[in-house]
C-alpha cells in the first residue's frame, strides 16, 4: 500500500530534527456550498535540520519515530524553495 504524501508549509523548526508542517486542504461546505480552507499541523522528522520556517515541503507517512512524529520530510530538490 502506498504511503500518503502531502505538501505543506513549515510553521516551526524549534525542535531538534523536527519540523511542524501545516497542510491546508480546500473542501466544499456541505450546507452552504462554499469553498472553505481547513488546515492541520503534523510533526515531521527532519534528520538533517535542513528546513526553516516558511519553506514549502513534502511529507509522507512513516512508522512512528516518537510519540507525535509519524511523518517524515521527503528530501528532493523540488521540495526546497
Amino acid at each position: 500500500m502506498p504511503k500518503r504524501t502531502m505538501q505543506g508549509t513549515v510553521v516551526s523548526d524549534k525542535g531538534d530534527k523536527t519540523v511542524t508542517v501545516r497542510v491546508e486542504r480546500r473542501i466544499m461546505h456541505p450546507v452552504y456550498k462554499k469553498i472553505i480552507t481547513k488546515s492541520k499541523k503534523f510533526a515531521a522528522h527532519d534528520a538533517e535540520n535542513r528546513f526553516k520556517e516558511g519553506d514549502s515541503v513534502r511529507i509522507r507517512e512513516c512508522p512512528p519515530v516518537s510519540k507525535s512524529k509519524t511523518h517524515e520530510v521527503v528530501y528532493d530538490d523540488a521540495a526546497k524553495n
